[in-house]
Order: C-alpha cells, then structure tokens, then sequence
C-alpha cells in the first residue's frame, strides 16, 4: 500500500514477519523472482523445480500470504504475478535500518577521527 506521499505505508509487525519468513527459503525467492518478469501459471512454475506440483503451490500460497504474489483465473489456469508494491515495502523498511547503522559508523568515524 502507498500512501498519498508516494512513499510506501509502514508494515506491520506481522506482515514483516510473513514477508521475511517467505523470503527465507530459496524457491519461493526463485519465485518471486520469476513472477516480476512474467505472470507464469502455477503449473509452468512447478516445470521449474524437482518437486510435486503441491509443494510448489504450498510455495505460491505462502508467497500470496505474505502479499509477495497474487493469483488469479484464466481459464482453468491460475497465473501467478508478483507484487512489487509489497518488495517496495521491505525495502523501504531495510532502508530504514540502513540509515540507522551509517549514522552509528558516521559518529563512530567522527569519534575516532578526534583522536
């Protein structure tokens, strides 16, 4: 969600704990991954990876959780496309630690640089 700034809106504790927690395992970063560049069905996907097609949908439904992903109906297919509105998100948060730990070497750099 973007608020009327244009800057991404704060996530909540739990939606960074199902984001990050989706983020931790490879396959469903592969995912994502793909799902930015195109909108692959969920069978197309599972082509990808040495396991069933119902763990690769465990995956896409974890994504979708955590608003990493969105499906939808084309048919009898379900295409998978990825949220970069929500990676916007994470990333403005990490930003935000970011700036937190240059300003703490910044004044450690000045503290040193005094003696």
């Amino acid at each position: 969600m973007v608020a009327r700034s244009g800057q991404p809106t704060a996530l909540s504790d739990a939606e960074i704990d199902r984001i990050f927690r989706a983020l931790a395992d490879a396959t469903r970063r592969d995912i994502v991954r793909r799902t930015l560049s195109g909108e692959p069905t969920v069978s197309e996907l599972a082509s990808s990876y040495d396991m069933s097609f119902a763990a690769v949908q465990k995956h896409v439904a974890v994504l979708e959780g955590a608003g990493l992903v969105t499906k939808r109906r084309h048919g009898r297919e379900r295409l998978v496309r990825g949220n970069p509105d929500t990676l916007r998100r994470a990333q403005s948060l990490l930003a935000q630690y970011e700036e937190i730990w240059r300003g703490r070497i910044d004044r450690l750099d000045a503290l040193l640089a005094e003696d």
